[in-house]
């Protein structure tokens, strides 16, 4: 967009992100709705947020302890499985679930312990799947200071009649999934990989979300830098803008591999069946798409830093021009009046009636002469 048109549609940009953080607030109000941390929906102790049976996709009418989820489960033989949601586990707690699910040691400390990588291990039977959740943070005005991305991260393990997730940090709560996962019987008649499949296409779309609102930042340091009045564009914003960047960078890029794995049909892993693959795929793909924004993102910031450099520099260069200028016109009658202070006897014109006024009209015209040579050349 050329620099002339860009006032014409910052009201119009502006407006945008308006409606656009608006939009965003109102679905944080509503997810804070569901949130199944709360105290009132989770009976069931200090860490576990629920423990739902589901039998051939229908979820049993009552929550239940975790030994007795799985007696229940084992009976079936294979049409049903429980789901266990943990917040913030102890490694107490999740050693009580280890030895109940079987669950390989390396796995349920990876779990306890949080700040790993996004990542898929295959341990026997059991997938342990790692999501690096983030969360857009709402400013009204970007500073050198603002925080923009929150990260969490979502442990996952799936197995053949269990699916066990643990929240760190500030992923949001599962209870919009399973609610959604409710309304479709058919899906979760799948089985635990049906879990997985929505939690990563939810973690991913998530990323879309955060993606889209980086932008509208973006946007409007790009409108700052491009604008009449960039010299007073603070640095600092685009080095906080390309350190939180960096931080969504490391959270979304990671998980491409394991989603990739996941997706493909010549390698399947249990629990996943071959009906699934496509739609692994499909959130590999957006996923992809995810990784190529952030990655025009980076590049762009670094334009628009190497950009608002340029400018400065330039404005800097015009100022010592025009300093540079001011003082050649002062040079002259201070040169006039160095030759003429000089205490000698014999001087032309010091005896002359004319001379001191004729003296200030020459220095008045070599002044004039030399500021117009400076404006004709653009220094002044």
């Amino acid at each position: 967009m050329p620099l002339k048109h860009l006032p014409q549609h910052l009201p119009l940009q502006r407006g945008m992100r308006r409606l656009r953080k608006a939009a965003r607030l109102r679905l944080d109000s509503v997810r804070r709705t569901v949130d199944l941390s709360h105290p009132a929906r989770s009976p069931l102790g200090s860490a576990v947020e629920n423990c739902v049976v589901f039998e051939e996709g229908v979820r049993r009418p009552r929550d239940c302890s975790a030994a007795e989820a799985l007696e229940r489960v084992r009976k079936r033989d294979g049409e049903a499985f429980v789901w266990i949601g943990l917040h913030e586990p102890q490694q107490a707690e999740l050693d009580e679930l280890a030895v109940l699910f079987g669950l390989h040691p390396l796995a349920v400390q990876d779990a306890a312990q949080g700040h790993r990588r996004p990542r898929l291990v295959r341990h026997d039977d059991t997938l342990l799947a790692v999501f690096k959740t983030v969360r857009y943070v709402e400013h009204e005005e970007l500073t050198a200071t603002s925080e923009i991305v929150d990260t969490g991260e979502l442990t996952v393990f799936a197995g053949p009649d269990f699916v066990i997730t643990a929240r760190h940090g500030g992923s949001g709560s599962l209870g919009p999934i399973r609610e959604a996962l409710e309304d479709s019987p058919e899906q979760l008649a799948q089985g635990p990989a049906a879990v997985l499949h929505a939690i990563a296409d939810h973690v991913v779309d998530e990323y879309e979300a955060v993606v889209e609102a980086v932008q509208d930042d973006i946007d409007a340091v790009e409108t700052a830098v491009f604008s009449a009045d960039s010299g007073r564009v603070d640095p600092g914003r685009i080095y906080q803008l390309k350190r939180e960047l960096l931080e969504l960078k490391r959270a979304v890029t990671p998980l491409t591999r394991p989603l990739q794995t996941l997706a493909d049909p010549l390698r399947p892993l249990p629990p996943v069946t071959p009906d699934l693959h496509p739609y692994f795929r499909d959130v590999a793909d957006h996923l992809a798409r995810t990784v190529e924004q952030i990655t025009s993102f980076d590049n762009l910031l670094d334009s628009i830093l190497q950009a608002h450099l340029a400018q400065v520099t330039v404005a800097q260069n015009e100022d010592m021009r025009k300093i540079t200028a001011w003082a050649a016109i002062i040079a002259v009658p201070t040169m006039g009046c160095g030759v003429w202070g000089m205490n000698f006897a014999h001087m032309p014109e010091l005896e002359w009636t004319y001379g001191y006024p004729l003296a200030l009209v020459v220095m008045g015209l070599a002044c004039f002469a030399v500021h117009r040579s400076f404006r004709r050349n653009g220094w002044l």
